[in-house]
């Protein structure tokens, strides 16, 4: 009696200590202001600190080589105050090109509007649905995982259609329902970053991976597809490590399913096929995409037809540095939306030119918190150029690292590392990433690595505590998903269950990582440098 009531004590204490944890990182996240006011106030910090750091003529050696794009004649970076006339005129003069000029603000929009398409017309929910549901008893848990992480290419349809779908799935199997809903949680949230496809999230994140470079480098150029082969191969990485996860610890932990303890009456839990009329949409849209894929193949074939190899570098006749990889976001546009629209013309949800001007304008009027968020991170990040704020932190920074003998690979781990605890409360990918970028590309870059390394560094970071942050914007959509089935559920239980796939995503995929890019040398993208050399 003794030993069971010191067991219970135990777990209790551990139960009370891990809660304990769980307030602390919800009532630090709940401290920071909304993601608009926190670039609004981290911009006026810039002017502030420039004008106290010029005061007192801050400044750094430059790393760059003499002749180098920028560089000045003495050899110095110095901090350049915003706290005077010509600071004052440079802000009201460029306030509105800022916003304007933002390379991932443009970007984003036109990925967007052809990927409306394909989500407004169905083809998405119902590519999605055929893939889940098509897939076998042995093989819907690692089906369920690999579709969380490709519906990423449309944001936020994984977290409202494929994880209730997943629940819905495991229990009509006799299988627990959170343990569906957490396998295609850790696909949609856990496997953000990775994709088959290029998606919104990857011009996004190259623009300001760029702007941070422009810092060191004026005419490096960072492409939406400088991480794609990394990513390609993440998603079956992640999908069967996910699937591991699930069928060998979430599972196992969660036990048999008990009905009594759902809070509605779940009734029949099938979810419906794909219609005839869906299934034809489907056929439809595949002979499109393979029509697509076969034009698009013509201009980066080299031969000597005309338009063969209409697309590649004219200076090299190759694929690096060419106007098909340039592009890459128009062709997202073209594809997505022509594809979409196919199958909404098979499928019966799209008539005409009206219905897909409509998809797109809805996509669009969805935008407007992320519009209004960059004009404010355009500003933060226009600033801290300005200044030279980053440059002279960057290049203390790297100073640091090499005096630490942190300047190999192993820097990478940390740099991950605090990524994902800065995500446990700043839950936005873009957000993080506006803000840190300027930082720490200059500063592994100063200590050699290339911007397409450290961004893709950097989006394993991002992913994998994604599970485990209630600052994370669908947390709580997710969590009464899960009450539905579990009425005692709470966001302890939820962290929880989800937290074996976030430290074995991020054991996982640090090292694939480190095999991928430092032993095997591979490249991250087409074109992508491992190591930077000015």
């Amino acid at each position: 009696m003794n030993d069971l009531s010191t067991n219970e004590n135990v777990a209790t204490a551990k139960k009370g200590w891990f809660n304990r944890f769980l307030a602390a990182v919800e009532w630090l996240g709940n401290l920071l202001p909304h993601p608009v006011t926190l670039f609004a106030m981290f911009a006026a910090g810039i002017v502030l600190l420039s004008g106290l750091l010029g005061y007192f003529d801050v400044s750094v050696a430059d790393p760059r080589p003499e002749g180098s794009p920028g560089r000045s004649a003495d050899g110095l970076i110095k901090v350049v105050s915003l706290m005077n006339a010509e600071g004052l005129q440079r802000i009201f003069t460029g306030l509105v090109t800022n916003f304007t000029g933002f390379a991932p603000l443009g970007t984003v929009l036109v990925a967007m509007l052809g990927v409306a398409v394909a989500e407004h017309s169905g083809l998405l929910s119902a590519a999605m649905r055929s893939l889940v549901m098509g897939a076998s008893k042995r093989m819907v848990t690692v089906t369920i995982v690999f579709a969380g992480i490709v519906s990423n290419t449309a944001s936020e349809l994984g977290y409202v259609v494929l994880i209730p779908l997943a629940a819905m799935i495991f229990h009509s199997l006799g299988r627990h329902p959170l343990a569906g809903l957490a396998a295609a949680f850790a696909g949609v949230s856990g496997g953000y970053s990775a994709n088959i496809f290029l998606g919104t999230v990857d011009p996004l994140l190259s623009g300001f991976t760029e702007s941070a470079a422009h810092l060191i480098d004026p005419t490096y150029v960072v492409g939406p597809e400088v991480n794609w082969y990394f990513m390609f191969v993440s998603t079956f990485v992640i999908a069967a490590v996910g699937a591991l996860v699930t069928e060998k610890i979430v599972e196992p932990r969660l036990g048999v399913y008990n009905p009594k303890n759902a809070s509605i009456e779940l009734g029949d839990q099938r979810m419906d096929a794909p219609s005839q009329k869906e299934k034809r949409g489907l056929k439809a849209a595949g002979v499109a995409l393979l029509a697509v894929a076969a034009v698009l193949s013509i201009t980066v074939i080299p031969a000597d037809i005309p338009g063969f190899g209409a697309l590649l570098n004219p200076e090299t006749g190759a694929i690096t540095g060419s106007p098909f990889l340039k592009g890459i976001v128009v062709i997202i546009f073209i594809t997505f939306g022509l594809v979409g629209f196919v199958y909404g013309r098979f499928a019966g949800t799209m008539r005409n030119d009206r219905d897909v001007i409509d998809a797109m304008a809805k996509s669009i009027s969805s935008l407007g918190l992320y519009i209004t968020l960059v004009f404010f991170a355009a500003q933060f990040v226009a600033f801290f150029k300005w200044t030279n704020l980053g440059t002279v932190l960057a290049v203390k920074g790297a100073a640091l690292l090499q005096s630490l003998g942190l300047d190999g690979p192993g820097v990478f781990v940390l740099f991950i590392l605090m990524c994902a605890i800065v995500n446990l409360s700043l839950g936005s990918a873009s957000a993080q990433w506006a803000i840190t970028a300027p930082i720490f590309v200059p500063m592994l870059m100063l200590i050699g690595f290339a911007p397409e390394v450290i961004q893709a560094a950097y989006r394993i970071g991002d992913s994998v505590s994604n599970l485990i942050t209630p600052m994370m914007s669908y947390f709580g959509l997710i969590l009464a998903m899960a009450a539905r089935y579990q009425k005692d559920v709470g966001i302890g239980t939820m962290i929880a269950m989800m937290l074996p796939y976030s430290m074995i995503f991020f054991v996982v995929w640090v090292a694939f990582f480190y095999i991928w890019v430092f032993l095997l040398g591979m490249p991250v993208g087409p074109g992508a440098e491992t190591y930077y050399a000015p």
